[in-house]
């Protein structure tokens, strides 16, 4: 790899980097932002009022146009599955990062 090609192809991985790093850190302050929506989130889930709740829309009584997706135990199962795993995932970078081998 000649000069031009080199200062070229590391302009890309600056560009390139940079670009990932600000969206990582607007989808971190998103994901902070939610935190305690998602907290709430989980309380309800595991609480008796979310099965009351549910068996509530099982017996038919809720309106027919309410949005009702929190009621679905796969779907906040599956959010809260997600959000374990994305945790996890964090951990296992920044142990990384910390230890030096993440670049």
């Amino acid at each position: 790899m000649n000069q031009i090609e080199r200062i070229t192809e590391m302009d890309r991985c600056l560009h390139a980097s940079g670009e990932a790093i600000e969206a990582l850190s607007n989808a971190l302050d998103a994901y902070e932002a939610n935190r305690k929506s998602l907290k709430k989130l989980a309380d309800y889930y595991g609480s008796t009022l979310w099965m009351k709740d549910f068996e509530a829309d099982e017996a038919g009584m809720l309106p027919t146009d309410l949005k009702r997706g929190v009621l679905s135990e796969d779907t906040v199962y599956d959010l809260l599955t997600d959000h374990h795993e994305l945790i996890l995932r964090m951990s296992r970078i920044v142990t990384k990062a910390i230890e030096g081998k993440l670049l």
